[in-house]
């Protein structure tokens, strides 16, 4: 008899639930996240288990890993784009664990992509990275702006980043709380940036000599870590059955809807990958500078409409001539992107 397995995974338990072909549930319990108890309640059903979906929650590796390491076949539930019959009244943890099971015995469960366990420490440690410049971006725009508050002078951020910063700026400041508070600024930039030199030389050393690392970095306007982070986020680029459909998933595509030629609003704005999507603008900000077919496409579609739009626009292109490029291994070909 051939069962399904479905797993509502919370951050101390879970609730696991195992259907047949008929929809009966033979086995449904509440559990520690444990993966020995697990493995051990699964253990009389594995020989007949088709396969287990799982939640894909913020703590979904060591479950997952777990149980594929265990042998089983795993499912990763896309959460968002599962629906729910609207009629019911009350469901809870059992419902929406058996909910999954159900679906995966149709056939129509929607699942995410799950990230080989090999790769995954390195691209959760250049998204550190990401965000890290991030928190260094908002302390050096706050240095800026209370020295700008205090003296009426502007200052510069290149300067901001230095450690010469402290020489430079903190004799103009009078009030000793006003000095601490830049000082801190200062203090909390030269601690970060350390954090993500270090960051940076572990995530290149280790993928440097990967071919893809070397034909991203032909696109105008992604150097060194832009390309980590392309080639990081993406992964196996045949996930992907088209070039629009990586496009969407780097999140240069509208989200909007229309009917009968009118906006009914926007919609999935957020789906997708936000480090793709940040990747790509960013390098679409660079291609525009210094390749001079994506000025003038940019440029084209700036008279046309605004900044934001047209940047959109030239990311979504280089997201698409990315797509090929990792697909079938070529460097870039600016005359075949802008022709």
């Amino acid at each position: 008899m051939e069962l399904y397995s479905g797993i509502d995974l919370h951050s101390n338990n879970l609730v696991l639930v195992v259907i047949n072909q008929e929809d009966r549930v033979v086995y449904q319990k509440r559990l520690a996240n444990n993966l020995e108890l697990i493995l051990e309640q699964l253990k009389p059903f594995q020989p007949e288990l088709r396969g287990i979906a799982v939640e894909s929650t913020f703590n979904w590796y060591w479950l997952v890993d777990g149980l594929m390491d265990a042998g089983y076949p795993l499912h990763l539930v896309n959460t968002s784009a599962v629906m729910q019959y609207e009629g019911l009244k009350y469901t809870d943890d059992d419902h929406d664990a058996f909910w999954l099971a159900h679906l995966l015995r149709l056939g129509i469960l929607p699942t995410g992509y799950i990230y080989p366990k090999e790769q995954r420490a390195v691209r959760d440690l250049a998204r550190k990275r990401v965000r890290l410049v991030q928190q260094r971006t908002s302390f050096i725009l706050s240095a800026k702006s209370l020295f700008e508050r205090l003296t009426g002078k502007q200052a510069d951020s290149n300067v901001i980043k230095r450690p010469t910063a402290y020489d430079i700026y903190l004799p103009v400041i009078d009030d000793k709380n006003h000095r601490m508070e830049l000082a801190s600024n200062f203090n909390l930039i030269q601690t970060l940036d350390s954090q993500i030199g270090q960051i940076e030389k572990s995530v290149t050393g280790q993928i440097k000599l990967d071919p893809s690392y070397q034909i991203l970095q032909t696109v105008p306007g992604i150097g060194l870590i832009l390309a980590l982070t392309i080639m990081l986020e993406t992964g196996d680029i045949s996930r992907f059955a088209s070039a629009g459909n990586y496009a969407s998933y780097s999140r240069c595509v509208s989200g909007k809807r229309t009917s009968n030629g009118k906006s009914k609003g926007r919609g999935n704005t957020k789906n997708g990958n936000k480090y793709l999507g940040w990747a790509f603008v960013e390098a679409a900000h660079h291609a525009q500078r210094f390749n001079p077919q994506a000025k003038r496409f940019y440029q084209r579609k700036l008279a046309q409409r605004n900044s934001i739009v047209a940047t959109k626009a030239l990311a979504n292109k280089l997201a698409k001539a990315c797509f090929f490029m990792l697909r079938n291994r070529e460097s870039f070909n600016s005359d075949r992107l802008f022709h």
